[in-house]
Protein backbone atom coordinates (compact mmCIF):
# COMPACT_ATOMS: atom_id res chain seq x y z
CA UNK A 1 0.00 0.00 0.00
CA UNK A 2 3.10 2.79 0.88
CA UNK A 3 4.35 1.57 -2.58
CA UNK A 4 1.10 2.81 -4.19
CA UNK A 5 1.40 5.83 -2.24
CA UNK A 6 4.44 7.01 -3.11
CA UNK A 7 4.22 5.86 -6.90
CA UNK A 8 0.90 8.19 -6.47
CA UNK A 9 2.63 10.90 -5.07
CA UNK A 10 5.70 10.99 -7.21
CA UNK A 11 3.33 11.53 -10.56
CA UNK A 12 1.86 14.02 -9.36
CA UNK A 13 4.72 15.93 -8.69
CA UNK A 14 6.19 14.94 -12.50
CA UNK A 15 2.64 16.40 -13.68
CA UNK A 16 2.70 19.16 -11.73
CA UNK A 17 6.69 20.00 -12.64
CA UNK A 18 5.90 19.12 -16.11
CA UNK A 19 2.79 21.54 -16.27
CA UNK A 20 5.40 24.05 -14.69
CA UNK A 21 7.79 24.10 -17.42
CA UNK A 22 5.94 25.49 -20.37
CA UNK A 23 4.79 28.68 -18.11
CA UNK A 24 8.67 28.79 -17.62
CA UNK A 25 9.84 27.71 -20.94
CA UNK A 26 7.68 31.04 -22.61
CA UNK A 27 8.70 33.54 -19.75
CA UNK A 28 12.36 32.55 -20.61
CA UNK A 29 11.66 32.59 -24.63
CA UNK A 30 9.67 35.99 -24.07
CA UNK A 31 12.97 37.60 -22.29
CA UNK A 32 14.97 36.45 -25.20
CA UNK A 33 12.06 38.03 -27.46
CA UNK A 34 13.00 41.32 -25.27
CA UNK A 35 16.68 41.08 -25.50
CA UNK A 36 16.26 40.82 -29.38
CA UNK A 37 13.92 43.90 -29.41
CA UNK A 38 16.51 45.86 -27.78
CA UNK A 39 19.10 44.69 -29.55
CA UNK A 40 16.93 46.68 -32.82
CA UNK A 41 16.52 42.74 -34.10
CA UNK A 42 12.56 42.59 -34.91
CA UNK A 43 12.80 39.32 -36.49
CA UNK A 44 14.54 37.37 -33.76
CA UNK A 45 12.22 38.94 -31.51
CA UNK A 46 8.78 38.20 -32.94
CA UNK A 47 10.28 34.41 -33.53
CA UNK A 48 11.02 34.05 -29.97
CA UNK A 49 7.25 35.40 -29.01
CA UNK A 50 5.92 33.01 -31.71
CA UNK A 51 7.94 30.16 -30.08
CA UNK A 52 6.64 31.18 -26.37
CA UNK A 53 3.34 31.31 -27.98
CA UNK A 54 3.32 27.72 -28.83
CA UNK A 55 4.68 26.89 -25.67
CA UNK A 56 1.88 28.98 -23.75
CA UNK A 57 -0.80 30.44 -25.95
CA UNK A 58 -2.37 31.93 -22.67
CA UNK A 59 1.21 34.00 -22.11
CA UNK A 60 0.25 37.56 -22.29
CA UNK A 61 3.55 38.99 -22.44
CA UNK A 62 4.53 37.35 -25.58
CA UNK A 63 1.00 37.92 -27.60
CA UNK A 64 0.78 41.86 -26.20
CA UNK A 65 4.66 41.78 -27.41
CA UNK A 66 4.08 40.01 -30.82
CA UNK A 67 1.29 43.17 -31.31
CA UNK A 68 3.32 45.97 -30.15
CA UNK A 69 6.38 44.59 -32.67
CA UNK A 70 4.07 44.63 -35.46
CA UNK A 71 3.47 48.43 -34.85
CA UNK A 72 7.24 49.21 -34.68
CA UNK A 73 9.51 46.86 -36.50
CA UNK A 74 10.38 49.50 -38.92
CA UNK A 75 11.31 51.87 -36.40
CA UNK A 76 13.07 49.09 -34.29
CA UNK A 77 14.63 47.79 -37.48
CA UNK A 78 16.27 51.30 -38.26
CA UNK A 79 17.21 51.76 -34.70
CA UNK A 80 18.97 48.48 -34.88
CA UNK A 81 20.96 49.07 -37.52
CA UNK A 82 21.71 53.24 -36.86
CA UNK A 83 23.42 51.51 -33.17
CA UNK A 84 25.27 48.79 -35.41
CA UNK A 85 26.91 51.25 -37.33
CA UNK A 86 27.37 53.70 -34.51
CA UNK A 87 29.25 51.28 -32.46
CA UNK A 88 32.13 50.89 -34.84
CA UNK A 89 35.36 53.36 -32.95
CA UNK A 90 36.98 55.89 -35.28
CA UNK A 91 40.44 56.64 -34.33
CA UNK A 92 41.24 59.19 -36.38
CA UNK A 93 39.31 61.35 -38.88
CA UNK A 94 40.40 64.11 -40.62
CA UNK A 95 38.78 66.08 -43.15
CA UNK A 96 40.08 69.56 -44.80
CA UNK A 97 37.38 71.61 -47.25
CA UNK A 98 35.64 68.26 -48.04
CA UNK A 99 32.21 67.97 -49.87
CA UNK A 100 29.53 65.72 -47.84
CA UNK A 101 30.15 63.24 -50.43
CA UNK A 102 34.00 62.64 -50.50
CA UNK A 103 33.40 62.64 -46.49
CA UNK A 104 30.92 60.06 -46.46
CA UNK A 105 33.29 57.96 -48.86
CA UNK A 106 36.06 58.09 -46.65
CA UNK A 107 33.93 57.69 -43.69
CA UNK A 108 32.70 54.57 -45.02
CA UNK A 109 36.26 53.31 -45.81
CA UNK A 110 36.92 53.66 -42.33
CA UNK A 111 34.17 52.29 -40.89
CA UNK A 112 34.58 49.28 -43.14
CA UNK A 113 38.11 48.82 -42.28
CA UNK A 114 37.60 49.37 -38.54
CA UNK A 115 34.88 46.89 -38.12
CA UNK A 116 36.70 44.31 -40.19
CA UNK A 117 34.22 44.38 -42.82
CA UNK A 118 31.42 43.34 -40.74
CA UNK A 119 29.75 46.76 -41.09
CA UNK A 120 29.92 48.35 -44.71
CA UNK A 121 27.72 51.18 -44.65
CA UNK A 122 26.23 52.40 -48.15
CA UNK A 123 25.46 56.22 -48.12
CA UNK A 124 23.05 57.90 -50.30
CA UNK A 125 22.37 61.60 -50.90
CA UNK A 126 19.36 62.18 -51.49
CA UNK A 127 19.28 65.93 -52.72
CA UNK A 128 17.71 66.57 -55.87
CA UNK A 129 17.92 70.39 -55.41
CA UNK A 130 21.84 69.91 -54.74
CA UNK A 131 21.87 72.39 -51.73
CA UNK A 132 24.28 69.44 -49.92
CA UNK A 133 26.41 69.55 -52.89
CA UNK A 134 28.22 73.05 -51.95
CA UNK A 135 29.02 71.82 -48.21
CA UNK A 136 32.59 71.99 -47.18
CA UNK A 137 33.31 69.51 -43.97
CA UNK A 138 36.63 70.42 -42.27
CA UNK A 139 37.11 68.60 -39.00
CA UNK A 140 39.91 66.43 -37.03
CA UNK A 141 38.74 63.95 -34.75
CA UNK A 142 39.99 61.10 -32.70
CA UNK A 143 38.77 58.17 -31.24
CA UNK A 144 35.45 58.80 -31.76
CA UNK A 145 32.24 56.35 -31.98
CA UNK A 146 31.06 56.36 -35.34
CA UNK A 147 27.69 57.69 -34.36
CA UNK A 148 29.41 60.90 -33.15
CA UNK A 149 31.34 61.38 -36.34
CA UNK A 150 28.04 60.89 -38.25
CA UNK A 151 26.18 63.41 -36.34
CA UNK A 152 29.50 66.09 -36.63
CA UNK A 153 28.55 65.36 -40.69
CA UNK A 154 25.17 66.14 -40.33
CA UNK A 155 25.21 68.76 -38.36
CA UNK A 156 28.38 70.36 -40.59
CA UNK A 157 26.60 69.72 -44.15
CA UNK A 158 23.52 70.94 -42.67
CA UNK A 159 22.04 67.29 -43.71
CA UNK A 160 19.72 64.84 -41.63
CA UNK A 161 19.92 60.94 -41.80
CA UNK A 162 17.55 58.14 -42.05
CA UNK A 163 18.59 54.41 -41.65
CA UNK A 164 16.83 52.29 -43.99
CA UNK A 165 17.17 48.69 -44.87
CA UNK A 166 19.86 48.57 -47.13
CA UNK A 167 21.43 52.21 -47.26
CA UNK A 168 21.64 55.44 -45.10
CA UNK A 169 19.91 57.99 -46.57
CA UNK A 170 21.15 61.13 -46.17
CA UNK A 171 19.37 64.41 -47.52
CA UNK A 172 19.26 68.14 -46.78
CA UNK A 173 17.31 69.29 -43.47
Amino acid sequence: MSKIITFVVACTLVSQTLAQQPAESADALYKKGQEAEKAGDPTAAGTFYQKALRTDPAHANSRFSLGQLKLTSPALAAKGREAKLGSVTIPVFQLEEATLQEALEAFSVIIAKQSKDTVTPNFIIEDPKKLLASQKISMNLKNMPSSAVMKYLMDQSGAKARYDEHAVVISPR
